[in-house]
């Protein structure tokens, strides 16, 4: 029987080893190895707001998960877009990530031109939160409800202001269906984030807004600011006593929020699923389901695939809001 000389096996098995270690090389890292350095979540709305605080708290679980930092950057302006923009053009290595509001489904049927393209340029990772929001009146505003409120718009058409967080922003669109659907003028005055719209209601530099639940549960239960219905189909757990617009005289009507993780288009799918793993697991743990439902969130941590499909129905249905609100293309 034939034998290979030894100084032959030795160059197979050189050649073997050889060509294992550029198979190592050329795959991708496990899923195990990201990250190893610090992460950036970038929040595209001015500190203090809804989706500022749910990034601390989401941020802070993320951290003792992986046990490197996870900082929390606003980068507000442009109705989000800019905080968006920088993601956009971002290293797609999994360490800068988006987290935003429905807003990011608003602006491509709501403005002339983008830096990004929503869909082309993101990888939708998770579903964070869906969330309810709520039409809240100044304790200066003698209003108790949705119908005297309709019922003062009524009596002094465009006299009424309220707080907007931007042109094409969820509370923005909101307060404009709420408005349309009513048959009523009630003049915007821009805020940088829910957190101001607050302030000015607090202060009566606004007469109403739309504004998150989570943000302004404290206040409402404080008598700072005084809830005349949620936009949700239900009422709320957390103000049963509160009616729903629907209840309210409008029939019918139903709006929710959410809020969501993208990263940069391109950004590897092992990393991918490790973010949104994580995140899933952060959100269904015990206490931060306690934590979200004293915010008045419902947790949700859907797939990759999950909400890229949610999404694309979302710009779908936005679409169709801001043509029937009427709004012009935006600068």
């Amino acid at each position: 029987m034939s034998t290979f000389p030894e100084n032959a096996l030795e160059q197979m098995r050189a050649w073997v080893l050889a060509l294992s270690a550029l198979c190592v090389a050329g795959a991708p890292a496990p899923a195990q190895d990201f990250p190893t350095r610090p992460v950036r979540i970038i929040v595209p709305f001015a500190a203090g707001g809804a989706v500022d605080d749910l990034a601390r708290i989401v941020g802070g679980r993320l951290a003792a998960s992986w046990h490197q930092p996870v900082v929390v950057e606003n980068h507000a302006g442009a109705g989000g877009n800019l905080g968006a923009d920088l993601v956009a053009k971002s290293p797609p290595d999994g360490y800068t990530l988006l987290q935003t509001t429905n807003g990011q489904a608003i602006s491509p049927s709501l403005y002339r031109a983008l830096p990004f393209d929503a869909v082309r340029d993101f990888i939708p990772v998770t579903q964070l939160v869906a969330s309810t929001l709520v039409l809240v009146a100044s304790p200066h505003v003698p209003v108790t409800s949705t119908r005297e409120l309709i019922a003062l718009a009524r009596s002094r058409p465009g006299k009424l202001n309220y707080g907007s967080s931007g042109v094409g922003n969820p509370l923005h669109l909101t307060m404009e269906m709420i408005k349309g659907a009513a048959g009523i003028e009630i003049e915007p005055v821009p805020y940088r984030s829910d957190a101001q719209i607050n302030t000015a209601l607090m202060a009566g530099e606004v007469e109403v807004a739309v504004v998150p639940l989570a943000t302004s549960l404290p206040l409402i239960m404080a008598g700072k600011l005084r809830a005349l219905g949620v936009t949700s189909a239900q009422r709320a757990a957390a103000l049963p006593e509160v009616p729903t617009i629907a209840e309210s005289g409008i029939a019918g009507f139903a709006s929710t929020s959410w809020q969501g993780l993208f990263v940069p288009a391109r950004t590897p799918r092992y990393i991918v699923d490790a973010i949104q793993t994580q995140t899933g697991q952060a959100l269904q743990t015990v206490d931060m389901r306690e934590r979200l439902k004293a915010l008045s969130y419902e947790p949700i941590g859907s797939t990759p695939a999950e909400f890229e499909a949610y999404f694309k129905a979302e710009l779908a249905r936005f679409a169709d809001v801001v043509r029937q609100a009427h709004i012009p293309p935006q600068d």
